[in-house]
């Protein structure tokens, strides 16, 4: 398999293109060089070449297709317009979904109202799913039942929000789905680090850093995206 460029950025830091700020590779995108000179997401930080990094924010991508940022980092003719903020909006949704999938199937979730409220009640939550399309009394009903964690000084668990109905329908298998529930476990702490940066992207914006001593997902997942 091709593996990035040695000459690419090392360490615990990478730098923006665009805006010059250092942070570490979660916090940004790396994009690659198509042979045919397109700038290319690569989400999962694999393709081969040199990458060049952008801040984990819409506005930087933008700047930087604006200002021929990608062109001065590759030095080389690099396409890259303005539909490349939707195109990372797109895929950034896309790979939260394909997670959230991989959640239903490990038996993480859990849909419907009612059944939201029993897990609730039995401590099981450690993020609610609410459709971007529902009922925005119906989703407070539920935040107001959701406890924070006083144990380990955790905010409440996230209210997430991002997703439309039909979309929670795809990735959850069933129909009309409004409100979810995930419940611990790896499946959930992966997908909810993706809903992190899909809510990162779009707001520039990071999640607040965990209490000291917090663990579990609670302890990576954001407020409320």
């Amino acid at each position: 398999m091709a593996k990035p460029d040695d000459s690419e950025e090392s360490g615990p830091e990478r730098t923006c293109a665009a805006t010059g700020w250092k942070g570490p590779p979660e916090a940004m995108l790396r994009f690659a060089l198509s042979p045919g000179g397109v700038v290319t997401p690569d989400l999962r930080r694999r393709l081969p070449g040199r990458g060049v990094w952008i801040r984990l924010d819409a506005a930087a991508v933008r700047q930087a297709a604006a200002k021929q940022a990608f062109a001065r980092a590759f030095r080389a003719k690099a396409e890259a317009g303005p539909e490349l903020v939707d195109e990372v909006d797109r895929l950034l949704e896309a790979d939260a979904l394909q997670f959230l999938s991989l959640v239903n199937k490990a038996g993480q979730v859990v849909a419907g109202a009612f059944k939201v409220e029993a897990a609730i009640a039995a401590g099981k939550v450690v993020a609610l799913l609410h459709a971007s399309d529902g009922s925005a009394e119906g989703a407070r009903k539920l935040d107001r039942r959701l406890p924070g964690r006083p144990e380990t000084g955790a905010p409440a668990p996230p209210r997430i929000n991002i997703f439309a109905s039909r979309q929670l329908d795809l990735a959850l298998g069933r129909t009309n789905v409004i409100h979810a529930a995930l419940t611990e476990g790896a499946a959930s702490a992966a997908f909810l680090a993706r809903a992190e940066r899909l809510m990162q992207f779009r707001t520039g914006v990071a999640a607040p850093s965990p209490p000291a001593g917090a663990a579990g997902v609670g302890a990576t997942a954001a407020p409320s995206v």
